[in-house]
């Protein structure tokens, strides 16, 4: 089935014939769909509400923590993705047989252009290619020009560029972009005492220096405003995660050269750059749910509070682990760490009240002696995307997951309802534990479910194909993690899916 120039194709990858093979017969075989015990929630503890007191005593937690120079922060910003989503409808503006807006997207697009963040550089295009701005070519009706000047390579580029780099917010010293606002969070809740700030960025290759000249340019003048040293770091998705394409009757797609084609992995890929990660405690939050300073004040409220929970649930987890670790535990005190597992970490086994001894301080130790994460859950407001829940693992055991659409059996009913009906929706809010109770990195790809990647419907020139998509990065690629739901305000959550969410009244 391969050939010797597929092979030093995989070569070169660092992949394996191995996992060649068995990503393809993961097409023929599929995925299995997860199995649910019910959407989390407050009202079954499946998320943690903190009370007024609680939360006080979480923030204190954190501020302790941080300031102890020993311990290591990392903010992890996944930033990898390309713009052209945002733009789509801007793009079938361009494509269309008019030439003036038509639809309500287009018609709000050009009635609030004067308060996009971008429109000082758009300008400046313009009128070095028409000799004249925005508003004057709308004032003739030439709509298409200013949309060209917007996502052309002789205008901003914003149609091929990532995210991070667009002008999301405008201040009065200048707009900034999503990767500046990181930055600036970086500084309000992940500083140590010393000042310093550890940001990392996934980016794509071809972005790479891009980001890195933004980020010459503009830390200096982050660090001089919010007291930080910034440790700003890069990562590129490595090609061995990378998966190949099939066709329909799951062989190998191939390339009008003949070459395997292999795709990105999505997310899930990223598992293997947060593992190089040399940190304690990571923050990860996407590239565009960011806010002005006159909103932030919630999101570095709770971002320390997620990162109290976390810290506060793992320095009793690494007591219980030390006197497991030591033996001779009385067996209530057996009891209380099983209740801790169960009651605070979220993880229940009906098999586990029957163990007793050795047995009983195998299984717990299991349970504690892993990565843990504290995830943020805002109330479901009818955003696409995933949720929280609690579903079943492959040893029995039933825990906290964050689950998509597409895990889940939407034909049977009763698992659609868990889905439709779930009052928490996933923002993308994390704060993770890396180092076990010695100090020592776990190896994350140890804890990733292989089962729970999935497959999609692609085409390249012209030609249908099927697509491998890793285990996502916090959905199956921490199945095996202790995970803790919390629920967050909604002003927290201000993600940009279209360039009009730039106008919501929390962008402006």
């Amino acid at each position: 089935m391969i050939n010797e120039n597929d092979k030093a194709l995989l070569e070169k990858k660092g992949i394996s014939e191995e996992k060649l093979y068995a990503q393809l017969a993961s097409f023929v075989a599929g995925f299995p769909y997860l199995q649910l015990s019910g959407a989390a929630s407050i009202a079954n503890k499946g998320i943690y509400a903190p009370t007024e007191e609680e939360q006080k005593a979480y923030l204190a937690a954190w501020d302790e923590y941080a300031a102890d120079t020993e311990n290591r922060v990392v903010k992890f910003v996944p930033a990898s993705g390309a713009a052209s989503r945002m733009f789509k409808d801007m793009f079938a503006f361009l494509d269309a047989e008019y030439d003036v807006p038509t639809n309500d997207f287009e018609k709000k697009f050009f009635n609030r252009l004067a308060d996009a963040a971008f429109l000082a550089d758009l300008n400046e295009k313009l009128v070095a290619k028409h000799g004249k701005d925005a508003a004057a070519l709308v004032a003739e009706g030439n709509y298409k020009a200013v949309v060209a000047g917007m996502l052309g390579a002789e205008g901003l580029n914003y149609g091929k560029l990532p995210k991070g780099l667009l002008k999301f917010h405008r201040y009065a010293e200048g707009a900034r972009t999503p990767f500046e606002e990181h930055l600036v969070e970086g500084a309000l809740y992940a500083k140590d005492s010393e000042g310093k700030v550890n940001v990392h960025f996934t980016v794509s290759p071809e972005h790479r220096p891009l980001f890195e000249a933004l980020a010459a340019e503009k830390a200096g003048v982050y660090a001089e405003k919010f007291g930080a040293k910034y440790d700003i770091s890069f990562s590129e998705q490595k090609p061995s995660t990378d998966t190949v394409a099939a066709n329909a009757d799951n062989t190998p797609f191939r390339n009008a050269d003949g070459s395997l084609l292999f795709r990105p992995g999505g997310h899930g890929a990223l598992i293997e750059n947060l593992n190089d990660i040399d940190a304690d405690v990571v923050f990860i939050k996407n590239i565009d749910n960011v806010v002005p300073d006159r909103l932030k004040d919630a999101t570095v409220t709770y971002k320390k509070l997620l990162a109290g929970v976390l810290v506060t649930l793992q320095q009793k987890a690494f007591e219980y682990l030390e006197e497991l670790e030591e033996g001779n535990v009385p067996a209530e005190r057996l009891q209380e760490i099983l209740a801790f597992v169960e009651n605070d970490l979220r993880c229940h086994s009906d098999n586990a009240a029957a163990l007793e001894g050795l047995e009983l301080v195998d299984y717990l130790y299991c349970k504690l002696n892993r990565p843990m994460r504290v995830c943020g859950m805002v109330k479901n407001v009818g955003e696409p995307g995933g949720g929280p829940f609690l579903a079943y693992n492959p040893d029995g055991t039933v825990s906290l997951q964050v689950l998509e659409s597409s895990q889940i059996d939407m034909n049977d009913p009763v698992k659609k309802a868990m889905f439709t009906e779930g009052t928490h929706f996933n923002p993308v809010d994390l704060v993770c534990a890396i180092k076990n109770f010695k100090g020592e990195k776990f190896n994350l790809p140890e804890y990733v479910d292989p089962a729970t990647g999935f497959i999609s419907h692609k085409s390249k020139d012209g030609k249908e194909l099927k697509a491998l998509e890793l285990p996502g990065l916090w959905n199956g690629a921490m199945s095996d993690w202790s995970t803790v739901f919390v629920e967050v305000p909604l002003e927290t959550f201000n993600p940009v899916k279209t360039v009009n969410d730039l106008y919501r009244e929390q962008h402006q």
